[in-house]
């Protein structure tokens, strides 16, 4: 019964609706005094989408944020990459350089190994026997002497730096050809001079090259340049220290001088029984 009064109703009202204009006045009324409730009920989904936008913008913003860091990583990553080639290209040309001022014939090596005991002075590089390396090889890098070879396996081998305790070189001044032998005292920045006399004319600044005249390093490789020197009346010999010339600590591409060395236990000297100058 409820149902047919209201449908009844309905009725009339769309017939008024059509039929007589003041309805349309009551119409706005109402519309107006209901329109703060539709703005109250349809508050929670305006809301609900605007923070569904919000999100979806946060999400975006986001994922946009997250892609743009790993490119940057990337670029760095290839940018330090870029940096190290451009520098090790810098130290292969400096090397390449180097092998032009060197008559003999040169095979470039790559330091692979350093000896872990902290007073031994050796490196592992990537050269053996099979690419004709041979026990008392001369070994340079782009600046002067490093060592020589000690000992050879099928593809790599073992190289005693001279600032090894037991290596000594023979030398000569640069600017005089004043001779001397050159050892090492286990610190890798530092040379010595043995046995020079006290009158020797050698000053501070004066480069040392190798001799040649124990026949393993051939004459006229750059070996250091002398940092200190102490002339003494009361003594027999002059105090001497060099620095090595060559990067000990940091060269990584090296070159083999290929000659005819000696054998190796006739240049590697052990200095546990001789004098040094202190």
């Amino acid at each position: 019964m409820s149902l047919l009064i209201f449908s009844i109703l309905s009725l009339l009202v769309m017939f008024a609706d059509y039929k007589f204009r003041e309805v349309d006045s009551v119409r706005s009324a109402l519309s107006t005094m209901v329109a703060p409730l539709q703005i109250i009920v349809d508050t929670p989904a305006q809301v609900w989408r605007w923070v569904g936008r919000r999100t979806a913008d946060y999400e975006v913003l986001h994922e946009e944020n997250e892609e743009l860091k790993r490119q940057a990583l990337i670029l760095q990553l290839k940018l330090q990459k870029m940096v190290a080639i451009t520098t090790e290209n810098i130290r292969l040309r400096e090397l390449i350089n180097g092998s032009k001022r060197i008559e003999a014939e040169v095979v470039v090596a790559e330091i692979i190994g350093l000896d872990s005991d902290p007073f031994t002075h050796e490196v592992v590089i990537n050269k053996g026997a099979s690419d004709g390396v041979i026990s008392g090889q001369p070994l340079l890098d782009a600046s002067g002497i490093m060592g020589q070879v000690i000992s050879v396996n099928r593809y790599t081998s073992r190289v005693l730096l001279i600032s090894d305790a037991r290596h000594a070189i023979p030398v000569e001044i640069n600017r005089n050809g004043v001779r001397a032998i050159a050892v090492g005292n286990g610190i890798s920045s530092e040379l010595e001079l043995l046995h020079l006399p006290d009158t020797a004319d050698i000053e501070e600044g004066d480069i040392l090259i190798s001799s040649g005249l124990a026949g393993r390093f051939p004459h006229g490789y750059p070996v250091a340049v002398v940092s200190y020197v102490k002339h003494d009346p009361g003594r027999t010999f002059a105090v001497v220290k060099a620095t090595p010339l060559a990067a000990l600590n940091r060269s990584r591409q090296v070159l083999l001088v290929s000659l005819n060395p000696l054998p190796v236990s006739a240049e590697i000297t052990d200095l546990s029984n001789k004098e040094k100058v202190k």
